[in-house]
């Protein structure tokens, strides 16, 4: 059974239809690539399957994990294992990041029947994953992206999904603006904390990315439909071509 199965799903917002037939499964232990250019409904994608209440799903299903993914509300999606890295990250002052990302282990712990986690597990847990992603602990007592770096909102959010692991990870372009020094980090987090349960959708307009987090899967995402997959040198013809002729 695949992670997650999408079947002709479409979708809109403010009664224009981006996603028109989008059809995509991930088997866990996978990296799939989704790049094309702007408008052609990549982020949308992400915003449908993670729940954003604004993006209405005219028809087609999605099927995560053996259950109906649309049916769920966002936390509920979340609770269950989906993850989405946004592409710019919020800030919610007066939150520290401690507390929020402590709140989120032990509600996905109560979803999965498990008791609150162990004040010394969770200091163990802190100390290995914040060395994942090079995140110092000053950090850790900050208001949640309050006052962040692009580079650094990006490293917090790879260290958010290194605290819950998730069974699929959906990053939105998370390269964006980043240094080559904070796309590497992320990328060497995201490499780190792949394993064989686990899957990732990568959401990108460069092929940069992967040079550092290498996909099993490309595919190309044009007016709202996958026209085309392949493996990663279907990313460097891309670089070297355009979109063009992918219609």
């Amino acid at each position: 059974m695949p992670l997650i199965k999408i079947n002709n799903l479409h979708a809109k917002i403010n009664n224009t239809e981006i996603l028109q037939g989008v059809n995509l499964e991930v088997n866990a232990g996978e990296i799939h690539a989704i790049m094309g250019p702007n408008g052609a409904g990549k982020s949308t994608l992400a915003a449908v399957l993670s729940g954003k209440p604004e993006y209405y799903v005219t028809s087609g299903s999605v099927e995560f994990m053996g259950k109906d993914l649309l049916a769920m509300p966002p936390e509920i999606r979340s609770r269950e294992g989906l993850f989405l890295a946004f592409q710019y990250p919020l800030e919610i002052p007066g939150v520290s990041n401690l507390t929020f990302i402590k709140t989120a282990v032990n509600e996905r712990r109560k979803h999965q029947g498990l008791d609150t986690i162990d004040a010394l597990d969770f200091r163990e847990m802190l100390a290995e994953r914040t060395k994942i992603v090079q995140i110092a602990d000053k950090f850790l007592n900050r208001s949640v992206n309050e006052g962040f770096s692009g580079g650094e909102k990006k490293r917090n959010e790879i260290f958010q999904m290194a605290m819950l692991e998730p069974k699929l990870a959906i990053l939105d372009e998370t390269d964006s603006g980043l240094d080559i020094d904070s796309l590497r980090i992320v990328a060497d987090g995201v490499n780190a904390l792949k394993n064989k349960d686990n899957a990732y959708i990568i959401i990108t307009h460069y092929q940069r990315l992967l040079d550092y987090i290498v996909p099993d899967f490309v595919h190309i995402l044009y007016k709202g439909k996958i026209v085309r997959s392949g493996d990663k040198s279907l990313a460097l013809e891309l670089e070297e071509k355009g979109y063009q002729g992918f219609e």
